[in-house]
């Protein structure tokens, strides 16, 4: 049984949609801001890579045991540690004096990223007992993510065309600090005094084998795949995660229990999370890369570029949420990841004269696609356990998803070279973006394969089960 101290509801709903808006934000704005990071700071395409993955990839990691730590110690208190995380880490970020400043301010931002996310949906939770109040708290909750990553990249670009790329981490302190005082003053303290211990082995195993296999993949064409210090991260890599499963395998209280993976339905969850992360999402740093450093246009022209398609998303999005019990989500998934990647095979046609608008229709089959798979996907996720598991489900699903991100940019940078990204070699840069796309394709026709052999046959044989009752 959950203990909780009284506390609004529509106050506490208010300032968990807040705090996951300033999260998702800090992963879509930074894509119109590449450019001018790395004019400022004086850095190149590994820099920018580290930019991103710096903080995607303690959100990936470490979501999971920040949701057990929350359970445990108090949520509205693991709340507040993570606003304050992330406002403080957002104010560093905007006064860094180097990319690698930076860097490590967007890796602490990442931890406080991953308490909010963690502890926003369970704060959500307690203060809506009830399934019609859940109902549409969630749906308040899921309009915030998906308000936030259509608009992000128009934001990131006005920002940065305004003010300079420091403003699209400022901006998170005033917020951050008016959404820790209204905690503070308007939330209740709600806990578990059952919850589950914390896998301290688990998570440090994941941590490490996740940072040594994306230092492997981002140094790999610079250092040398065959050099000591990348054979040495890779085979550390092997072995950390190596351990990481026989850990979780003998855990009493393991992080991510793998007898999950037994479930179809789980796995295909997280199959196609992953590969569409790893995929299409990954490729938002080098298609911008294109547009800015190849077709030389601005932030803000570059957030518009992508705007049509992120608001499309949006409104799919909500007309697939209303719809989806129509529709099997499992062909819903393959549908969206065949759209995508649709979409991705069309952007082939851009050369280092085209127009803008050469990118525009693949990015708009795209996110017609991410529109039509994210309900679909979130729905096999959060129904592929029992409802006493649901954090759990949706912990794990947000942990493939950033960690697809993470080893997708990674792995798709290798494809790209790495001396010709921002403006230094527009013809060898197109030919790796070309190349990166198709490796995209594929991951993405693979997922779909994936969805379809694991999702299908598990939802047809639900639902004759459901006949049959």
């Amino acid at each position: 049984m959950t203990r909780k101290t009284a506390s609004s509801p529509t106050v506490t709903i208010t300032v968990a949609c807040i705090a996951t808006v300033m999260l998702m934000l800090d992963i879509s704005v930074i894509n119109t801001a590449l450019s001018a990071i790395a004019h400022g700071l004086k850095t190149g395409l590994g820099g920018l890579q580290w930019v991103i993955d710096a903080y995607t990839l303690p959100l990936a990691a470490t979501v999971l045991s920040a949701g057990a730590i929350a359970d445990r110690f108090g949520r509205r208190r693991l709340f507040l540690v993570g606003l304050s995380v992330f406002t403080v880490a957002s104010a560093t970020c905007g006064t860094a004096g180097s990319i690698g400043a930076l860097i490590a301010s967007r890796a602490v931002q990442g931890l406080g990223a991953a308490v909010l996310f963690a502890t926003a949906l369970a704060l959500i939770a307690q203060v809506s007992p009830r399934p019609e109040q859940r109902a549409k708290a969630l749906a308040a909750f899921g309009a915030s993510i998906g308000a936030a990553f259509a608009i992000g990249p128009f934001i990131g670009g006005s920002l940065t065309q305004a003010l300079g790329w420091r403003a699209i981490f400022l901006i998170n302190v005033p917020i951050g600090i008016a959404a820790l005082l209204i905690t503070a003053r308007r939330v209740g303290e709600g806990r578990d005094p059952h919850a589950r211990r914390v896998d301290w082995p688990g998570q440090a195993t994941l941590i490490g084998g996740l940072f040594l296999l994306t230092l492997a993949l981002l140094r790999g064409n610079a250092s040398g795949w065959g050099s000591p210090g990348i054979v040495t991260a890779l085979a550390g890599a092997v072995l950390l995660l190596g351990a990481f499963i026989a850990i979780e395998r003998r855990s009493r209280a393991p992080m991510l229990p793998l007898s999950l993976f037994r479930e179809r339905r789980f796995t295909g969850a997280q199959v196609v999370v992953f590969g569409i992360s790893s995929s299409f999402f990954a490729m938002f740093i080098y298609s911008t890369l294109y547009l800015q450093g190849v077709l030389g246009l601005s932030p803000i022209q570059t957030g518009l570029v992508y705007l049509p398609g992120t608001m499309l998303m949006f409104a799919v999005s909500g007309l697939t949420a209303q719809f989806a019990s129509r529709i099997s989500p499992a062909k819903l998934v393959v549908g969206g990841l065949a759209l995508v990647a649709m979409g991705m095979l069309s952007m082939l046609v851009t050369t280092t004269s085209s127009s803008w608008t050469a990118l525009l229709p693949g990015v708009l089959i795209c996110c017609l696609g991410t529109g039509i798979f994210n309900p679909a996907a979130s729905a096999i996720a959060l129904d592929a356990l029992p409802i006493h598991q649901s954090g759990l489900a949706a912990g794990a699903n947000d942990t493939f998803r950033q960690a697809g991100i993470v080893i997708g940019i990674a792995v798709l940078g290798t494809l790209v070279p790495t001396g010709a990204a921002l403006g230094r070699n527009p013809v060898a840069y197109v030919a790796g973006f070309h190349h990166a796309l198709i490796a995209a394709i594929l991951i993405t026709a693979v997922s779909a394969t994936a969805a379809a052999a694991l999702l299908l046959p598990a939802w047809v044989g639900r639902v004759q089960a459901q006949a049959t009752n």
